[in-house]
């Protein structure tokens, strides 16, 4: 009987303790949690700053993906956008040591790893993150600061190789009436492409009352990279940003004082004596330079897709297709492989990370982890089955005419939350498990369903597709790109490569504007002022950093 009650008791004791267990794992009521309890969902809401875009201050439930996403979790975001300049409020947040939850620092991000304002993420993702680990396993290694650490996730994770099959990178750009006018020829040298225009702009001086301008240029501001990256890739090397990389032995080496350059500006000169270019390029601020783009004046020019993409719908939404541009891989020699696509890449310097600040980081890598479910991923980046798009009887993601046409509207993307979650947040890219794409756009049923007919002539014309298919496959570059490897700040490297924006600055205007006789002269002056800076010491630093990246590739793919 003493046995049996005693049985009895401790058979309480544990049906008691397990009760506190379960409420305790249990929290608020909610979905089961990887421990065998409830997730906790009781709605919070925290703060997330985004210097690397402008946008619409709002609460991320004020959106449909918002509102989806709440209701998995139980958080929201109170989002704020970069306004001004972005180094005056990151310096502010630092001074004060006070942050948002989330922060996304852009280009301020050495100076907030350095001020310690982001905490380790390397256990949270241990503890609490699967599907972090699932779309970023690959790249793990190359997120580890020096310390060993991670402190942010980077933008995007490629899962597999998806080129866009229209053209958001580098390429030089022809207004269609050129082609047109000339029989759709096949051109691939900087010589031939200049030749076209000359012919064009000789038998077409002007374009409603004004001078047609053969040939112009942004160099407005940080967009100046659209200059000084082009002898880069007329000479077959991909945006390594500043630098050149042999696929041989690995070694970095600046072009902004080599042959490719000279020979790029020398061609600028020439085709600026002969009336061709734009001076005003010199001058001329973004919108100014996007207005003229739009005008229908400017014949050719050299740019990355992105930057363009307003002048073109401008053009388009216009009805003027002959003004419109088409994107053609240059290069100088007629050998010389075209590496203008981008080979599969992860750009590790830039990203978002929980700040020190944060009033509950595990909820937060929760949700952020929640987001690359691939079911939340569709969601963000293609919307709602039957409303944003289809799926046909292969499994393929389409979208209709008007599907497109819906997801385009800025009022729709805004209210949807397209604007607030496709960039900004942890995401992946390239293909989903299934084989459809990430991005619509790189949807090639997508891309040609967008096309109208001025698209669909070009493309017979040349005998492609969709447009990426003029480009050459790149090769593969585990380092890719350079431009993201992160620079300490006030480092020598870093000083060298603001110093040399300067020079470039400088002189590229000297170079195309001087007399033919005294570009020589000009082109020595500027070398020499060139290689007095730490030259050695920035090549040395982005071999030893590809390097690196090479062995962690490898290392990851073990």
């Amino acid at each position: 009987m003493i046995r049996k009650k005693i049985v009895a008791v401790l058979t309480l004791v544990m049906l008691i303790l397990a009760a506190v267990g379960c409420s305790k794992d249990q929290g608020a009521s909610g979905k089961p949690s990887e421990s065998g309890g409830k997730e906790n969902l009781k709605p919070v809401t925290f703060s997330y700053y985004n210097a690397a875009q402008a946008g619409k201050d709002r609460n991320t439930n004020e959106t449909v993906i918002g509102k989806e996403l709440e209701k998995q979790t139980g958080v929201n975001f109170k989002v704020e956008y970069a306004v001004g300049d972005i180094n005056t409020k990151i310096g502010t947040m630092i001074a004060s040591g006070k942050y948002p939850d989330l922060l996304v620092p852009d280009a301020a991000l050495p100076k907030i790893l350095d001020a310690g304002a982001f905490i380790d993420l390397s256990d949270l993702i241990d503890k609490y993150a699967p599907n972090i680990k699932r779309v970023y396993g690959p790249y793990m290694n190359k997120m580890k600061d020096k310390d060993g650490k991670i402190y942010f996730l980077p933008m995007e994770a490629y899962q597999g190789y998806l080129p866009n099959p229209n053209i958001d990178q580098g390429a030089f750009w022809i207004q269609r009436a050129v082609l047109k006018d000339a029989g759709y020829p096949k051109i691939k040298t900087l010589d031939e492409y200049f030749n076209l225009i000359e012919q064009y702009q000789k038998n077409h001086p002007k374009v409603d009352g004004k001078s047609t301008i053969g040939f112009t240029a942004l160099t407005y501001d940080w967009r100046f990279f659209a200059l000084s990256n082009a002898p880069n890739h007329l000479a077959g090397y991909p945006n390594d940003g500043g630098v050149q990389v042999d696929m041989k032995t690995h070694e970095a080496k600046v072009y902004g004082n080599n042959e490719d350059t000279k020979r790029y500006f020398k061609k600028l000169n020439e085709i600026n004596n002969k009336g061709l270019f734009d001076k005003e390029s010199f001058v001329a601020n973004y919108d100014e330079y996007l207005a003229k783009l739009t005008s229908g004046r400017v014949l050719g020019f050299f740019d990355y897709g992105w930057q363009i993409g307003q002048a073109d719908t401008n053009l388009k939404n216009a009805g003027v297709d002959d003004k419109r541009y088409m994107a053609l891989p240059i290069v100088f020699d007629k050998d010389t492989k075209d590496q203008y696509l981008d080979p599969p890449n992860f750009v590790s310097n830039r990203g978002i990370g929980i700040t020190v600040s944060a009033k509950d980081p595990v909820r937060i890598i929760k949700y952020l982890d929640n987001m690359l479910k691939e079911d939340n991923q569709k969601l963000i980046l293609w919307g709602i089955k039957g409303q944003t798009y289809d799926v046909n009887d292969k499994g393929r993601f389409v979208r209709t005419q008007d599907q497109i046409n819906k997801t385009a509207d800025d009022k729709f993307r805004e209210d949807f939350g397209s604007k607030i979650y496709e960039w900004g947040w942890p995401r992946g890219n390239g293909l989903f498990s299934d084989g459809n794409a990430y991005e619509p756009r790189r949807q090639v049923e997508v891309a040609q369903l967008s096309y109208d007919e001025g698209d669909k002539k070009l493309l017979n014309a040349y005998g492609v597709k969709v447009f990426s298919d003029l480009f050459a496959k790149p090769d593969e570059r585990p380092w890719y790109p350079a431009w993201g490897i992160q620079l300490e700040e006030g480092s020598k490297e870093q000083i060298f490569t603001q110093r040399q924006t300067d020079l470039e600055k400088k002189y590229f205007p000297k170079l195309v504007l001087a007399s033919p006789s005294k570009f020589d002269s000009v082109w020595n002056e500027y070398v020499k002022q060139y290689n007095a800076l730490d030259v050695k010491a920035y090549e040395k630093k982005m071999t030893t950093e590809v390097k690196k990246l090479i062995e962690m590739s490898k290392s990851n793919s073990k």
